[in-house]
């Protein structure tokens, strides 16, 4: 699935999450065991498929819903399931389409989802099954335990891998400072941010899926993400050809659209970042423009600090920049000089220690 149908996909989990009118709803159902065929949006292309029926019009409610399931048909409801549209409607999709189920409706909830962009919820009357489906994609809504039980584990993965990619990061640090950093270094610190960006889409998911019900789960992710787009971007920047944000968000795009054996590749990358060439090797040695380091310091402006990275080039020669060098620079100052040249002698000493 790609990233344009998991973010639609997960715009649609928020609906039946629990809390939601929806959800409501879904579960008064489940619990009488009527079964339900419900269509959710893309009003005209759905109508275009309806057979019989009638229209209501009338506002949404979990009870009005789980009266109507009562009855024979399918329901449809408008994109923001405000407005109950039709009820006991029989829904004739194109017979052709391809499908994976076996049962009635689910086989006619898959094929309307493949012929609209509407959102259809299938609920067994006997299994208590819900499904859901969108542009063909089945999902099953789980048990609430369950979904716990996962993004508890998802989160303990997401912890190792933050833990992980600490390391990995302060690692990068000590060599930068060194000016020993290689290709291979860099590879290895973007796949850690690969990592933790892949679970943490992860977690996020079961967290929409959880509504109400995870929103400590929510709190422990966002902490423990906190910070890794910026450091990820300003990595990018730091040994990208092009420097530009604007070019780092692109190599990060590309970067998170690669299988987990290429993010590993150093020539992948390299040609990612925009830095290959026909002999380069993970020993290869790289040099960080600054980027990542100066934003550890307190009170400098991104609008500084690209001027001194472009005054400076690289961070062996800003580090060993007098403060009257730093004051040179458009914005800087005297008293931010004194501040920039501390900030970095003290990154330098807890980086080697």
């Amino acid at each position: 699935m790609g990233a344009s149908s998991e973010d639609a996909l997960r715009q649609e989990l928020r609906k039946v999450a629990p809390g939601t009118p929806l959800r409501e709803g879904l579960d008064f159902i489940i619990s009488a065991r009527t079964g339900a065929l419900i269509a959710i949006g893309d009003q005209k292309a759905v109508e275009s498929l309806c057979n019989g029926g009638f229209e209501i019009d009338t506002p949404f409610t979990p009870q009005r819903l789980f009266e109507l399931a009562k009855m024979d048909g399918a329901i449809i409801l408008d994109s923001e399931c405000e407005r109950i549209r039709r009820a006991n409607v029989h829904l004739v999709p194109d017979p052709g389409l391809p499908t994976n189920e076996t049962g009635m409706r689910h086989r006619t909830a898959e094929r309307v989802s493949r012929q609209t962009e509407a959102l259809v919820i299938s609920i067994s009357q006997r299994r208590d099954v819900v499904s859901l489906y969108l542009d063909g994609q089945r999902v099953i809504l789980e048990d609430i335990d369950v979904l716990l039980a996962k993004a508890n584990q998802a989160l303990q993965t997401l912890q190792r891998y933050r833990s992980g990619l600490d390391e990995a990061l302060e690692r990068l640090t000590t060599l930068e400072f060194d000016d020993v950093a290689t290709l291979g270094d860099i590879v290895e610190t973007i796949s850690r941010f690969e990592m933790v960006r892949r679970i943490a889409s992860e977690v996020t998911r079961y967290i929409d899926e959880l509504g109400t019900e995870g929103r400590l789960i929510r709190m422990q992710a966002e902490e423990l993400t906190a910070g890794v787009d910026d450091d990820y971007t300003l990595l990018l920047r730091d040994y990208g050809s092009d420097p530009g944000p604007r070019k780092a968000t692109t190599a990060r795009t590309q970067i998170a659209g690669l299988p987990p054996e290429q993010f590993l590749e150093p020539s992948v990358i390299s040609g990612v970042l925009g830095t290959s060439s026909d002999q380069q090797t993970a020993e290869d040695h790289v040099r960080p423009r600054g980027y990542r380091v100066l934003r550890r310091i307190p009170a400098l402006p991104a609008s500084v600090v690209n001027r001194i990275v472009e005054r400076f080039g690289t961070l062996s020669a800003l580090v060993t920049a007098s403060e009257d060098e730093l004051d040179d620079v458009d914005g800087v100052g005297s008293r931010r000089a004194a501040a920039i040249a501390e900030g970095l002698s003290r990154a330098k000493e807890r980086a080697l220690g």
